[in-house]
């Protein structure tokens, strides 16, 4: 019963992936859940599948979820602010150590396994999801009711080498950044 209660304790400590938003808006003007967005890189993914046989989808449906659960606790940075990575990543870990603690050991390894494996992308599983993390977060980008001076230029660089894998990539990658281009012209 205790492993029961554990599981019920973290799924509501989840419920900080709910409330803590990212620095995107939605075309509403709402800000973005960290929620939302991991919810719409699970889609997102899922509907590439058919394009990529040989990767494991359930792994990468796994690490669309876990990627962003160390902004639980502090939220999300704006990858344009001057944060080290080395600082960012350190407390994404301790964070996902403090949400995950309650889970079984063998349950918190697979969450951590799967939150390096994302981290380092080098797997064809994790350039996935590293790559489309980055698109997603600039299609909404594109599609939010930004303020006023959003920097759009920044978009075109943003994780554009997480795109280099795989030519299916690169097209959608391409044609958000024709997207983005149209933001800043207009």
């Amino acid at each position: 019963m205790e492993d029961i209660r554990n599981i019920i304790t973290f799924i509501k400590e989840l419920e900080r992936l709910k409330i803590n938003t990212r620095t995107a808006w939605t075309s509403t003007g709402r800000r973005e859940s960290i929620a939302e967005h991991s919810w719409r890189l699970s889609l997102f993914t899922i509907v590439l599948e058919e394009f990529f046989p040989e990767i494991d989808f359930n792994k990468v449906l796994r690490m669309d979820l876990i990627h962003d659960l160390g902004e639980a606790y502090e939220g999300d940075f704006s990858a344009n602010l001057a944060v080290q990575p080395q600082e960012k990543r350190k407390r994404e870990e301790e964070a996902i150590e403090r949400l995950i603690a309650p889970l079984s050991v063998k349950m918190q390894q697979q969450f951590q396994a799967l939150w390096q494996e994302y981290n380092q992308a080098e797997t064809k599983e994790a350039k996935l999801v590293k790559a489309l993390d980055k698109i997603e977060t600039i299609i909404q980008h594109n599609q939010g009711e930004n303020p006023s001076d959003f920097d759009y230029e920044f978009n075109l660089e943003y994780g554009k080498k997480y795109s280099d894998f795989d030519p299916i990539i690169r097209a959608i990658r391409e044609l958000v950044d024709r997207e983005t281009l149209g933001k800043i012209h207009r």
